[in-house]
């Protein structure tokens, strides 16, 4: 049974008719959410984790679990992470044969069609599976509105820098909000305190940086890959910081297909950032549609990389994409 993840935002409750329920996706802001709704829903119950490797290395490990009784909570709920098909034939055994009351809920990174795990929750009418993909600008804006009202002094400007911040990555996005709220007790937002808050001009190095590389301006991103240090565990922020501005393009190049490229410029929704307006432009005229996917590919398929795999030097790989950047952009 598939589900849609903004109606379990809404009514996390909708999942206790189901004994379990898998969650997979890029968005790990979303899926920490809802792990900790479920957690909420179910305070009187004894909660259990376990990641792949463990029930892996001890195949009846989860079973034994199902079948044992909580001698001090009549509920149980148990989180499996970081699971994909190798665990496969382990969980689907133990969700037919769990007779007991205890609620399964599966947490996946991104799962292709072909995958075993997904057709099975997908055919089931007892199970449930909830994609989570990765938020855009509206759906961030909306979280940012909820969380901070009742604050005044939240302009539109200010609310673009917080999104722009967050670089469509919702776990980053919760902690500048959790930041802005211990900051501002009185909830009186003042932009230049707001700025100070967010590290703009740390973030700003990397985003000239990265226009450099949309333009194709191989002198300039030469000189920024030298003067610009990349922060230990902002890799996948810096990624989805040059996602969504090729994002931007290819949203852009959509509609030029109907009109010109400054009045397709003009159309985009929510509005080009009112500093970055040239820039952006002259990236518009570099990057064409057959571009922009390729480059699309490269940076999905170096985040599945950098989440896999943590022993790898990160830093180099996104430098190493953003000289990519460049050259294709040059490309004709």
């Amino acid at each position: 049974m598939i589900l849609k993840s903004y109606i379990i935002e809404q009514n996390t409750s909708t999942l206790e008719k189901y004994k379990s329920v898998l969650f997979y996706g890029e968005n790990t802001g979303l899926k920490d959410e809802l792990k900790e709704k479920i957690k909420e829903l179910n305070q009187k119950a004894e909660d259990i984790n376990f990641f792949q490797d463990e029930i892996i290395k001890n195949k009846d490990l989860l079973g034994n679990e199902i079948v044992n009784t909580s001698l001090f909570n009549d509920q149980k709920i148990i989180f499996l992470n970081k699971i994909n098909d190798k665990a496969f034939d382990i969980i689907s055994k133990n969700l037919d044969d769990n007779s007991n009351n205890v609620k399964i809920y599966i947490f996946c990174d991104l799962l292709e069609k072909k995958s075993k795990l997904r057709n099975y929750f997908e055919k089931s009418n007892t199970a449930a599976i909830i994609p989570c993909y990765v938020d855009n600008e509206i759906t961030l804006k909306k979280i940012i509105l909820d969380k901070l009202k009742g604050y005044t002094g939240l302009t539109n400007q200010n609310l673009n820098m917080i999104l722009e911040n967050c670089g469509l990555d919702r776990s980053k996005l919760n902690n500048e909000l959790d930041k802005i709220a211990v900051f501002f007790e009185k909830k009186i937002i003042d932009n230049d305190k707001l700025e100070a808050l967010l590290n703009l001009k740390v973030n700003d190095s990397f985003d000239l940086l990265k226009d450099q590389a949309l333009v194709g301006n191989k002198t300039k991103t030469n000189k920024l890959m030298s003067d610009t240090i990349l922060e230990d565990g902002k890799n996948i922020f810096y990624l989805n910081v040059i996602n969504q501005r090729l994002m931007k393009l290819l949203k852009v190049n959509e509609i030029a297909k109907d009109s010109n490229l400054e009045d397709a410029i003009g159309k985009i929704k929510p509005p080009i950032f009112w500093k970055d307006k040239t820039i952006f432009n002259i990236q518009a005229q570099k990057w064409d549609i057959i571009k922009l996917k390729k480059i699309l590919d490269q940076t999905y398929k170096l985040e599945l990389l950098i989440k896999s795999n943590s022993q790898i030097s990160q830093a180099l790989l996104i430098k190493k994409l953003l000289i990519n950047i460049c050259c294709l952009a040059n490309a004709s």
